[in-house]
């Protein structure tokens, strides 16, 4: 695997790590593939204070997630970049379709794991390839899951990735994490995907530059690190977590965004 797909272990670790734990994220999937996979993970990766962030971002996800099913049952659910999460199977909701996408080398990983059905598959897609997302399913509205891609992706490929959905579907709902363009320029030197070989990430300091000639629109933001899952830390733990993760100085380097069309 490649320094890009190896990043997702450190979201598997930490998820599995925190529902071991039975708090935050319940992921028995995450629990069980870790343990088969066994990739080493070590440094800022093997981080508790990281494995508790991984789990509350997933878990406002799966919220999210869930909110849009209620509200949009009839949506196909496109999770782009899902390494090997498990949401297919966490979210309470029901779904008509689900395509988990990524690139070659994780969905074969992922087919070892992960049974399809008539109403979940997994394919091979490339984000920043245009002919690809044109290959996507039509429907008339699309729930977008962009959980730790768009890093990788410079502006122009998030800008034509946009441009393609918003073409392909009528009605878009879209929640996607970011680095701001400094966070991603000191992600060069303090980021746990440096401990797989990846340096070079790409930042979004405000969304409009990316969606601005685009049938899309920023909706809100989000906090990764809500006040009833920071609860479920011991005393200690939640005064630590707080420095590390929360606050204006945490939103200057990454940012949870809702658009829609």
């Amino acid at each position: 695997m490649n320094e890009i797909n190896k990043t997702l272990y450190i979201p598997l670790y930490g998820k599995a790590k925190v529902s071991k734990q039975n708090m935050i994220l319940k992921d028995p999937y995450a629990e069980k593939i870790w343990e088969k996979e066994s990739f080493p993970i070590h440094g800022k990766s093997a981080s508790k204070w990281l494995a508790y962030n991984m789990a509350m971002r997933a878990r406002v996800f799966d919220e999210w997630t869930d909110k849009m099913l209620t509200e949009y049952p009839d949506a196909i659910i496109l999770h782009i970049g899902c390494g090997l999460d498990s949401r297919c199977m966490r979210i309470k909701q029901s779904y008509k379709k689900w395509l988990d996408c990524d690139l070659p080398q994780v969905i074969d990983i992922r087919k070892t794991y992960y049974e399809e059905s008539d109403n979940y598959h997994m394919i091979c897609l490339n984000a920043a390839d245009e002919q690809q997302l044109n290959t996507l399913p039509s429907d008339n509205t699309a729930i977008i899951i962009l959980e730790g891609l768009s890093m990788y992706l410079t502006n122009a490929q998030m800008h034509d990735f946009f441009k393609v959905l918003t073409k392909k579907y009528e009605h878009l709902h879209v929640l996607m994490d970011i680095y701001t363009e400094f966070g991603a320029k000191a992600s060069k030197y303090k980021n746990p995907v440096n401990d797989v070989g990846v340096t070079t990430l790409y930042g979004i300091d405000d969304i409009e530059d990316i969606i601005q000639d685009l049938n899309i629109h920023f909706v809100k933001e989000y906090s990764f690190t809500p006040d009833d899952l920071i609860d479920e830390l011991k005393p200690i733990e939640k005064m630590i977590f707080r420095i590390l993760f929360t606050g204006r100085i945490y939103r200057k380097i990454y940012r949870l965004t809702e658009l829609a069309s």
